[in-house]
């Protein structure tokens, strides 16, 4: 028996389909809802932060160092005041330029519902120059 798609408002697809396309993505993510609780994160083969099951249910402050949950605290605060639409950092990680972004996430009236924390190895993409356009691709 066929799932059934989740429907969107911008089209559908089955929760197995869904998973591989957040799989897939060359990002880190992890949802925090908007009780601070990490509800989800996307299963890459090379995370740039590796991640474990037992992340989930757990609260964001509990999966940071001391040092920077005040930090974590701000931006999370920033987000359920709508003061905030973005928090982003980058750090070297050897020869790597790792960028990390803090997005929250809003329902349909603004109203918070989490936070998405997206992190990228952007050391390929800082290298870009010129253009590649489509009809490049194989050369």
């Amino acid at each position: 028996m066929s799932e059934e798609p989740l429907r969107f408002e911008t089209g559908a697809a089955s929760k197995d389909e869904l998973e591989a396309i957040l799989n897939s993505l060359p990002i880190d993510i992890t949802f925090v809802d908007r009780d601070d609780t990490v509800r989800y994160f996307n299963k890459l083969g090379n995370r740039i932060f590796a991640r474990t099951k037992a992340i989930v249910g757990r609260k964001v402050q509990q999966c940071h160092p001391p040092k920077s949950v005040h930090i974590v605290n701000e931006i999370v605060n920033s987000f359920k005041n709508g003061k905030e639409n973005v928090a982003e950092f980058w750090i070297q990680q050897g020869a790597r330029t790792i960028h990390i972004r803090y997005f929250p996430v809003r329902d349909q009236n603004g109203k918070y519902m989490g936070t998405l924390e997206v992190t990228q190895d952007i050391t390929k993409l800082k290298k870009i120059e010129g253009e590649k356009r489509l009809l490049d691709w194989k050369r």
